[in-house]
């Protein structure tokens, strides 16, 4: 179910119905989550256990395996509140968007804090990625869903979360979904998600493939 907070959000962009749509996480995918992440844990007196592709768990007291108790503690909110102007992009990430922009609509659809919406757009907007930002949280199913009844032409999905792009597949099954980890540490920990369409872990393969399926939509 699409929340009223991401609906809201929604409602207020400006889409051409006739123009082919990419539709972007942030974190990992145009932004170096982890990266930034080890940086803020580091300074917190936490380390994180790249042992699998998980947080819940793997967050750990510096000097040893303690676990931090992600219930007692709101890492994450606390975390985007404190690091969300700090984030580098991924590389290539600029340049692609702005070339698939000359063919699509792009938007980037994120789960973080509304209080942090302003602060990761002027983020994204120094790394030359100056495009509409949808925040909230949850699967991202509905909300994609919910742009691509608004238009009538093809509609590509990239995300790092198996989950989001699992809920992508069932509610937008005509989509093009591309299941991306930047981080190189992270992205040898899962295979591809299975509602995906591709794994395609760099940006210019990924440019390629949404410019490919876009010319084969023409013919």
């Amino acid at each position: 179910m699409l929340s009223e907070e991401i609906s809201s959000q929604i409602e207020t962009l400006d889409l051409d119905p006739d123009r082919p749509l990419v539709i972007s996480d942030a974190d990992e995918v145009l932004l170096q989550f982890m990266h930034q992440f080890e940086i803020y844990l580091d300074r917190h007196d936490m380390w994180i256990d790249l042992s699998s592709f998980k947080l819940q768990g793997n967050i750990k007291y510096k000097g040893g395996d303690e676990v931090v108790d992600m219930t007692n503690r709101n890492i994450i909110d606390d975390f985007f509140a404190a690091e969300t102007l700090n984030f580098s992009p991924v590389d290539g990430a600029a340049d692609a968007l702005a070339a698939l922009s000359k063919e699509a609509q792009v938007i980037i659809l994120t789960n973080l804090p509304l209080a942090q919406k302003s602060e990761r757009q002027t983020n994204l907007s120094q790394h030359g990625m100056d495009y509409p930002v949808v925040v909230g949280s949850g699967l991202k199913g509905p909300a994609v869903k919910s742009l691509g009844e608004k238009i009538n032409a093809p509609l590509f999905f990239l995300d790092d979360i198996p989950h989001n792009i699992n809920s992508v597949a069932e509610h937008m099954p005509q989509s093009g979904r591309i299941h991306m980890i930047a981080d190189p540490r992270l992205s040898k920990l899962i295979g591809a998600a299975e509602g995906a369409s591709a794994r395609i872990d760099q940006w210019h393969e990924a440019q390629s493939w949404i410019l490919e399926k876009l010319t084969a939509s023409k013919t």
